[in-house]
């Protein structure tokens, strides 16, 4: 089984790609700060359950697929 918050790196990078996001962007839109989400996409920290919700609400997804739980979306 692999690490959750190595899936969740992977898929929130994806996201990003393909979507042409920036990390501004994002921070823009959701409000977490650039920092949290710069550590979020080198895999130093992990979302929190709070951070998680706002982010799947953002991506149009589920938080069991951002932690690699489920493959598919929705």
């Amino acid at each position: 089984m692999k690490i959750p918050e190595i899936k969740f790196t992977e898929r929130f990078k994806e996201f990003m790609t393909q979507n042409n996001l920036t990390i501004r962007q994002v921070e823009q839109e959701t409000e977490i700060p650039n920092q949290t989400l710069s550590a979020w996409l080198t895999g130093t920290r992990i979302p929190n359950a709070y951070s998680l919700c706002i982010l799947a609400d953002y991506m149009g997804c589920s938080v069991d697929y951002l932690l690699g739980r489920v493959d598919d979306e929705f």
